[in-house]
């Protein structure tokens, strides 16, 4: 998987390279990968919180 800080970073160079060079494409392109990268992000925030989770109920039953 990717680095979201990394596409994140290459949309915004993408939407800026489009907004200098008047590209519509190119701006829509860079947005598309910002948001590719926040979803990115939060769906890595959320499987370390399941992991967690997981971790802890494991934890809990072998305590016993």
């Amino acid at each position: 998987m990717n680095n979201p800080n990394m596409d994140e970073a290459k949309g915004r160079i993408k939407e800026a390279a489009g907004d200098l060079t008047n590209n519509d494409d190119l701006k829509r392109e860079g947005k598309a990968d910002q948001i590719g990268a926040n979803v990115k992000d939060a769906a890595k925030k959320v499987s370390d919180k399941v992991s967690d989770a997981v971790d802890k109920a494991k934890d809990k039953l072998t305590d016993r």
